[in-house]
């Protein structure tokens, strides 16, 4: 009998084990072998992602952000912020909107100490020119009571009242990704109020019933992580009633969102070339009160705290404007801190063609005078209606700065104004204050634009520029008086 046989025959007896033959034990006993293999790899692997989960989650965790610097709020001496009694706003009716570290900040003479409950800003997002902003409500003729303005501004009660205390950290609400799934209804298409370059906004309803828009970052190469951080540092324990208030964030896993307060009534980029030019026009009043509450934004700033903001990217879509065309500078995404000590720094340029000053377009280096030259630009358009860039004019009207100095070295600066402004124009004196403003403000040389306390007190100084006439003309009297 061959070897083979044999085998066969051995593997064919029947064992103990149920009668069944040997060769069909053995495969039993290998398939088992096989399965117990497969199921304690499978624990394995389980076990790994659960641990890598909680890793993830603890580094989460960690980074929730208190900011990387100190920031004191200081008295700005120089600063005088006056307000008239009386505001006129016409809105004609259409027939048909760096490392993570706890930051204190003392808020100068100010008595209390929730400083969640002291500010009334707010952000949006624009879906238009990949910028922010909030559809707003039709508007129409009105005239309210301008309240006076306060050193920092620093008022109105906390839309966090209502919310879990034990989600409170630091200086905002920890939101949970569960919390503002429900307050988006799970980010849908019909939430969304605008979408950028980095991320998407949406418009929430919290359990308590505050409207908010929350910004869903984009994790593009860790750009939401840089951004979400650079706002963090920027804005998150400032309080300032022209600034936008940033009420908390989300980190959880991937995920980077900012919630900010919400806002109706578009922006001034809507409001001189959008969407909200189909409920009117803005008045003059109207604009001049946008831009000086900007001017004020900045001058706190740039001016009461330490290290002083560098916003980095000032423009029309970045000013929100609330029922009552108060503004609010929002968008912190770009911006940057600059310590006291420094008179400038280096960095990669950013900002918005047309806006962005030339001495850092060449260089790249920034301080807060980047931002003054945004604010001219940005009254220059308030002005005169028009974009800072526009190729659809004649060339030589395509950038807005150089036209309008053009305009005024010929004597034609009463052609610059808004046609839209038509019916109600401003005063001769209204004007040039507002030109010779913006004009200083864009001044070529840095050194020479005014700080931004020196702006307000230009814009809100009734006989600006006259008093700048008389004292040049005593100036020359005095020079001639001493040469004869």
């Amino acid at each position: 009998m061959s070897s083979g046989d044999s085998l066969n025959t051995e593997l064919s007896k029947k064992t103990l084990f149920f009668g069944l033959k040997l060769w069909v034990l053995i495969g039993i006993c290998v398939g088992a072998f096989i399965i117990l293999v497969l199921s304690i790899l499978s624990i394995w692997v389980s076990g790994k992602k659960s641990r890598s989960r909680r890793k993830v989650d603890k580094f989460s965790l960690s980074q929730i952000p208190y900011t990387s610097k100190e920031i004191k709020i200081y008295k700005v001496g120089t600063q005088n912020y006056q307000s008239h009694e009386r505001v006129l706003v016409t809105v004609h009716e259409n027939t048909s909107d760096k490392n993570t570290e706890k930051m204190s900040v003392h808020l100068a003479r100010s008595k209390s100490s929730d400083a969640a409950a002291m500010s009334q800003c707010s952000s949006s997002y624009q879906h238009d020119r990949a910028c922010s902003s909030h559809s707003g409500e039709e508007g129409n003729s009105a005239t309210f009571q301008k309240q006076p303005s306060y050193k920092h501004n620093l008022v109105s009660a906390s839309p966090l009242i209502g919310l879990p205390e034990a989600a409170h950290l630091g200086w905002g609400h920890w939101f949970t990704l569960r919390d503002l799934e429900l307050a988006t209804n799970h980010f849908s298409k019909e939430h969304i109020l605008g979408e950028g370059g980095y991320g998407v906004v949406y418009k929430g309803l919290l359990m308590n019933g505050t409207k908010v828009a929350v910004k869903k970052l984009l994790n593009n190469l860790g750009q939401a992580e840089k951004e979400f951080r650079v706002e963090v540092e920027a804005i998150g324990h400032v309080r300032h009633k022209n600034l936008v208030r940033l009420l908390g964030y989300c980190v959880e896993g991937i995920h980077r969102m900012l919630v900010y307060e919400y806002v109706n009534n578009g922006n001034l980029e809507q409001w001189l070339h959008g969407a909200m030019r189909q409920h009117g026009s803005l008045s003059w009043e109207a604009r001049m009160k946008v831009i000086l509450c900007t001017a004020k934004a900045l001058a706190y700033l740039h001016e009461a705290i330490e290290p002083k903001v560098i916003h980095r990217d000032i423009k029309s879509s970045n000013i929100l404007i609330d029922d009552e065309f108060n503004a609010k500078i929002s968008d912190f995404g770009l911006a940057k801190l600059l310590d006291s000590g420094e008179s400038h720094m280096a960095t990669r340029v950013m900002g918005t063609f047309g806006y962005v000053a030339p001495e850092y377009a060449n260089t790249g280096m920034l301080n807060e005078k980047i931002d003054v030259y945004s604010f001219g630009v940005l009254l220059l358009e308030a002005v005169t209606g028009r974009d800072p860039v526009d190729y659809g004019r004649p060339s030589d009207e395509i950038n807005l700065v150089e036209w309008l100095k053009v305009m005024v070295g010929t004597r034609r600066a009463e052609e610059v104004v808004d046609p839209n402004l038509a019916a109600v124009r401003p005063t001769t004196r209204a004007l040039k204050r507002a030109l010779l403003v913006a004009l200083r403000c864009v001044d070529p040389d840095p050194d020479k634009r005014p700080e931004m306390s020196q702006v307000v007190r230009m814009l809100e100084a009734d006989d600006y520029p006259f008093h700048e006439d008389r004292k040049n003309r005593k100036s020359r009297s005095a020079s001639m008086d001493s040469n004869m």
